[in-house]
């Protein structure tokens, strides 16, 4: 999975959005059997999966009507983790909304060529296209044959985060001469403050804790803690230096992996970590029952409606004080799109321009403290009134462009690599809970099985005509340390 783009080809606020309840498949396909309308009022059917982020929509839904009298929306909050099946079978069912979330599956181009979604590009001229950075819409990306199709909300930053709970590190003694939380920035950091969280507690507090029950904790772990050792592919895509997945080449793997493990043998770990819903931990956390999590921005909102304030925040924690390496970002990137079956479309395009708006960007930020803006102007820490938001804003400069190979071949965006099973994930909780013993043979297994899916799904876009190959994804000249600009390749 390849997590260069926020809220392109994946989004753990969407994940987030994964715990909510929906609709049930036929209410849900009732509910958008065309848009109704009175005599004077147009009403736009509007699919999210936002969940945390709804107050967001509702204000910007508030504000839209009232801009705009003739138009109502509609809103209806999906489930993210059947929103893929539930949008095929209203496309199927010639009973899709009139602006709508992206699903996750499958690519993004497969959609468009099964005309799931209308190219946007007799609203969006150059100058809405100019409001955003630089390089934003590309071919392979939110571009297809040259048609506009959709847009990021969020700019680029670390999408995930490790938490400090404040009280914890204080009763500790974790704290600087001017009465600060010591922020950990290197393994052995946290190693020695998760074993004087534990002891001084007398074994109450444990110095780190999540909760795994639903999958993907153990790759967060390790993106965190491996991208600033050097091993650029983290815990999701390759190492495009060399173009292959490296679990096992790359001995910063092994390395933190086997911290890992020692923390959890050494009593460090929340001993339920494995059996406990990230939900659940996140509670855990506010209640003192550790010092350090992992998680991701959308934290901050529930905790906030919980009244619970007292936490800090860092990220990229390497093995020396000097990362190695930062989280990649690509220009691009994709949330909401127009139904091409829509009946209303200038009113949709209306509600699309309204959402990618640079004042909505704002609010996205400043006001609701959801993400960063794409917008860089909206991004001023100094702006932000929330300090854990505004530390997290200030994290900005520990991400840096990375190599993206839709960009220099756009052929890319047909190469679709299945899923495998069991995952990275599985492997390392198989390790952690003592199911694998040979941690080096598991990291070759998954190393190897990662490169056949990747090698296989570009042979079978080849077979059908695709110019694509294995060194579309070797870049040899990225330095990880300093930003990389991928240019098109001439043809």
């Amino acid at each position: 999975m390849d997590f260069l783009s926020r809220f392109s080809r994946r989004s753990f606020v969407k994940t987030a959005a994964a715990t909510a309840g929906a609709a049930a498949l036929g209410d849900a396909l009732a509910a958008c059997g065309g848009s109704g309308s009175s005599s004077n009022t147009i009403t736009l059917n509007y699919w999210d999966y936002f969940v945390s982020q709804a107050p967001w929509v509702d204000n910007e839904i508030k504000l839209f009507e009232k801009a705009h009298p003739g138009i109502k929306i509609k809103k209806t909050i999906q489930l993210n983790s059947s929103y893929s099946n539930l949008y095929a079978l209203a496309a199927k069912s010639h009973k899709l909304p009139d602006v709508a979330m992206i699903p996750p599956q499958p690519n993004f181009n497969i959609q468009v060529s099964q005309s799931w979604f209308m190219p946007v590009d007799k609203w969006a001229n150059a100058a809405w296209k100019a409001k955003f950075p630089e390089g934003t819409f590309h071919e392979g990306n939110n571009v297809f044959n040259g048609k506009l199709y959709s847009a990021p909300i969020s700019g680029a930053a670390p999408w995930l985060q490790l938490y400090i709970n404040n009280k914890v590190f204080r009763d500790a003694g974790l704290v600087n001469s001017d009465g600060s939380v010591m922020i950990p920035k290197t393994w052995d950091d946290v190693t020695h403050f998760a074993e004087t969280i534990t002891k001084k507690s007398g074994g109450s507090t444990y110095g780190l804790g999540f909760g795994n029950s639903g999958g993907g904790q153990f790759q967060w772990y390790t993106h965190v803690f491996t991208l600033g050792a050097g091993a650029t592919g983290g815990a999701y895509t390759m190492d495009y230096r060399v173009g292959k997945y490296t679990y096992n080449m790359d001995r910063n793997y092994y390395d933190f992996l086997s911290l890992f493990k020692e923390w959890k043998n050494k009593g460090y770990i929340y001993p339920n970590s494995v059996s406990i819903s990230d939900e659940v931990s996140r509670a855990y956390f506010e209640r003192a029952k550790y010092g350090m999590t992992i998680g991701g921005v959308w934290n901050q909102a529930e905790w906030t409606t919980h009244n619970f304030t007292d936490y800090s925040l860092t990220t990229l924690i390497s093995p020396t004080e000097t990362p190695k390496g930062y989280f990649p970002t690509s220009p691009g990137g994709t949330l909401w799109a127009i139904p091409a079956e829509t009946k209303h479309p200038e009113e949709a395009w209306a509600w699309f321009d309204w959402l990618y708006s640079v004042d909505a960007g704002k609010r996205w930020a400043q006001q609701y403290n959801e993400d960063l803006s794409v917008f860089p102007q909206n991004n001023d820490p100094s702006k932000i009134k929330f300090k854990p938001f505004a530390a997290f804003v200030a994290l900005g400069n520990l991400a840096k462009p990375a190599p993206d190979p839709s960009i220099r071949n756009p052929q890319t965006a047909h190469v679709e690599v299945q899923a495998v099973k069991p995952n990275l994930d599985d492997v390392i909780a198989g390790y952690y809970t003592g199911q694998l013993q040979d941690l080096q043979a598991a990291l070759s297994d998954i190393e190897g099985r990662m490169q056949k899916a990747q090698d296989d799904a570009v042979k079978v876009a080849q077979q059908k005509g695709y110019k694509v190959s294995p060194d579309d994804y070797k870049f040899t000249d990225w330095d990880p340390t300093q930003p990389y600009i991928t240019k098109p390749a001439q043809s």
